[in-house]
């Protein structure tokens, strides 16, 4: 199996073996749920999850409509429509990871932090903020989506960009395969635009969880095995600024990267979501 493969396993086995069960009021599902977990992955090899499938048009489109800084969803919809739940009427959403971090705060954080290691790469404020304390969560009003990433690091040591990202929440089944692909690409991504190496990513869940409608998911993900070799990205060179330039061809050709190297095992079947 694949590093990745062999880390998630662990991780997954830990929540539904050794996870607090307790019942959600959000969802109206029981939860097992571990706190404080953490993958620290090294970036020669790309994390995605051959156990399953995970769609790579989603979390490549997804990244890339980010990079944009963009909250219209028009981008994004040539690839997937799993934000439409979300939209507003003007198909906008607020709460995009990418409006967040280039323009809802009045600063390009992302340039920013181009910028500040290209002056200094050990800069120790590599701070990226997606979470909004005026009106995101506590007793705030309730909202179609709030971001699960409050906070992402970047650091670089030794000629390597590395990550810490910063989950407030993660369900393990679902979301997480698919975000730390989502990230590894970011890192990827923005260790070019530097001409630096991707180093490690550091992923932080304070509330990992498995719902139970999943459980039958994760018993099977837990006995399966793939004798899959490392998949590596080959990025196409200026991967950056092409996504700033909204160019759909960047999606398919580092979709076209994992194609050829990516096979998963057949599906769980449909698994259910809890929003």
């Amino acid at each position: 199996m694949t590093t990745f493969d062999l880390e998630y396993k662990k991780l997954l086995f830990q929540v539904y073996n050794q996870g607090f069960e307790e019942m959600n009021q959000r969802t109206g599902l029981k939860t097992k749920i571990l706190l404080g977990a953490d993958l620290n992955l090294d970036m020669k090899n790309f994390p995605l999850l051959t156990l399953r499938k995970i769609p790579t048009q989603l979390f490549v489109a997804e990244q890339i409509w980010y990079l944009q800084g963009e909250k219209d969803l028009v981008f994004f919809q040539n690839f997937s429509k799993a934000w439409n739940m979300f939209a507003e009427d003007d198909n906008t959403v607020d709460s995009s990871y990418g409006y967040r971090w280039r323009n809802f705060f009045h600063r390009d954080q992302v340039q920013s932090l181009i910028n500040m290691f290209e002056k200094d790469p050990s800069s120790r404020q590599g701070v990226v903020v997606t979470w909004d304390p005026n009106t995101d969560g506590l007793d705030g009003e309730a909202k179609k989506n709030v971001p699960c990433v409050p906070i992402w690091i970047a650091n670089v040591v030794n000629g390597k960009l590395n990550f810490h990202v910063i989950f407030r929440s993660n369900d393990i089944i679902l979301g997480l395969p698919h975000d730390v692909a989502g990230f590894a690409l970011l890192l990827n991504i923005l260790a070019q635009r530097l001409n630096l190496e991707p180093g490690h990513l550091h992923y932080s869940i304070s509330h990992l969880h498995i719902y139970e409608n999943q459980y039958k998911h994760c018993e099977e993900i837990l006995a399966r095995f793939n004798p899959h070799t490392e998949i590596k990205l080959n990025l196409p060179e200026n991967t950056f600024q092409r996504a700033m330039d909204k160019d759909l061809s960047v999606v398919t050709e580092i979709i076209s990267n994992f194609d050829y190297q990516y096979n998963p095992l057949g599906s769980l079947g449909k698994i259910p979501i809890a929003l």
